[in-house]
């Protein structure tokens, strides 16, 4: 009896940390609405409309086995959608007086999230004014979120991604007022 326990107990656990990884959603990752408006207010009129989305590096594939990731064009959208909300974006692909740059450089995460899954993320950015090549803003950031067991109690890959998701959208927040703090 004890053994029929422990191999229920032993599946039961293999089930539950198996499954597939879940990419990030940009939805997710990009600033919340009350965010975008917050620092649309803010933005100076030499920012407004201004800023094109230049090189996005740095995104994984999300694979069957390790776990959640944030792909390139996830990161690429989630930026691309703050910047938009911000009233930031260029118009135009090519318009904008000045061009900013992004790196995801490191995405620190559990193996296995069991409880609690901690994500901790750093972007490197830079801000060039797209006339001179001057770099106006070069910085890294670090920012970490936290997904409770209860936002997704059956789906360790669930919390990664949730965890994942507000680790980057936090970050990009922290980026774009440090924009609005420049003097231009």
């Amino acid at each position: 009896m004890q053994r029929r326990t422990s191999l229920l107990a032993l599946l039961g656990a293999g089930l539950a940390l198996a499954g597939c990884g879940t990419p990030a959603d940009p939805e997710g990752m990009r600033l919340s609405v009350a965010d975008g408006l917050q620092l649309r207010g803010w933005v100076p009129e030499a920012l407004k409309q201004q800023v094109q989305l230049g090189q996005v590096l740095g995104g994984q594939p999300t694979g069957r086995l390790w776990g959640s990731k944030i792909g390139d064009e996830a990161l690429r959208v989630a930026l691309q959608e703050s910047l938009k909300a911000a009233g930031m974006l260029a118009p135009q692909p090519q318009g904008g007086r000045y061009e900013l740059r992004a790196a995801l450089l490191a995405l620190e995460q559990p193996a296995v999230a069991v409880g609690d899954a901690r994500v901790a993320l750093t972007m490197a950015y830079e801000l060039l004014d797209k006339a001179s090549g001057n770099k106006l803003y070069q910085r890294e950031l670090r920012s970490v979120h936290v997904a409770e067991f209860g936002d997704a109690m059956l789906d360790q890959n669930e919390r990664l991604r949730l965890a994942n998701e507000g680790a980057l959208r936090k970050n990009i927040n922290a980026a774009l007022r440090e924009l609005l703090e420049l003097r231009y």
